[in-house]
């Protein structure tokens, strides 16, 4: 009965609402509503693959997708180093203080999302608090154009998501066994090497894991890229946004949300492997 039901609940919520997103993909765009006319129609199929076309002819599209794999790379590669080390860090306080260190992690958690980004805007602006300083400390003579950059970009996406690496290391690391590094340090290792031989293959499984939970997400990422990021920095979240609300070409925007989740499948695939591994 149970099995029953999450099958019906991955059928209604997921399969379903994923095939109509792919079908869309073979529609054509229409001036009603909705924008799009089915690829099935009373007189059979009238598909067409004009908006897959897109993907694979317009260099636009194209150079989309590889900025914004390499902005998640990027993204979960910091978010993984600096979560590493916060999680080392958590791992070896006392327990009594390792909950108080976890809820401060999952302090920007309590308020908005949108909020925590607009706080980033008040403070990389121009008039911001940021080039404020600088300028009464008599660092810099002009404002820094902070805002609306790939590092006000690369900056709130590594604060948004680096909970999400922290947390899977945090458990790792809290789970190992001491005793293998002290025998490693007991022969001569130094502390170094101790973390290289032994603390780091004993958290790779978990390392690979965070890197992935951070970068899923990042890739497809819409909101921070808005508020942050460049105006000719595009992604392919705010294309795909961008087709679908602003153009309204519905079918050209499913097949792009097709495709970027054809190539996180690998990812996400990897992800779960990892997880049941544990």
């Amino acid at each position: 009965m149970t099995r029953g039901l999450a099958w019906l609940a991955l059928l209604g919520l997921v399969a379903t609402p994923l095939a109509i997103v792919i079908g869309m993909g073979f529609g054509t765009p229409d001036s009603g509503v909705p924008p799009v006319i089915p690829p099935i129609g009373r007189d059979g199929w009238q598909g067409s693959l004009e908006a897959w076309g897109l993907i694979f002819e317009d260099s636009f599209y194209l150079d989309t997708f590889l900025r914004s794999l390499r902005l998640a790379s990027v993204t979960a590669a910091l978010c993984l180093v600096l979560g590493f080390a916060m999680a080392m860090g958590i791992a070896s306080a006392p327990p009594g203080r390792q909950p108080l260190l976890l809820a401060l992690v999952l302090l920007p958690f309590w308020t908005g999302f949108v909020l925590r980004l607009t706080a980033w805007v008040g403070l990389l602006r121009d008039n911001g608090w940021i080039n404020g300083v600088l300028m009464q400390l008599g660092v810099i003579a002009e404002p820094l154009p902070l805002l609306y950059s790939d590092g006000a970009l690369l900056l709130g996406m590594v604060h948004s998501y680096l909970p999400f690496a922290v947390l899977p290391l945090t458990a790792a690391l809290a789970k190992r066994d001491l005793s293998l590094e002290e025998a490693a340090a007991d022969l001569g290792a130094r502390p170094a090497t101790v973390f290289a031989t032994v603390t780091l293959p004993l958290a790779a499984p978990a390392a690979a894991a965070a890197f992935l939970l951070v970068f899923i997400p990042a890739a497809g990422e819409v909101v921070i890229p808005e508020m942050l990021g460049a105006p000719d920095s595009m992604l392919i979240g705010r294309a795909i946004w961008g087709e679908f609300f602003q153009t309204r070409d519905w079918p050209a925007a499913a097949a792009l949300s097709t495709a970027l989740l054809a190539l996180l499948l690998v990812p996400i695939a990897l992800y779960q492997r990892l997880s049941v591994a544990k």
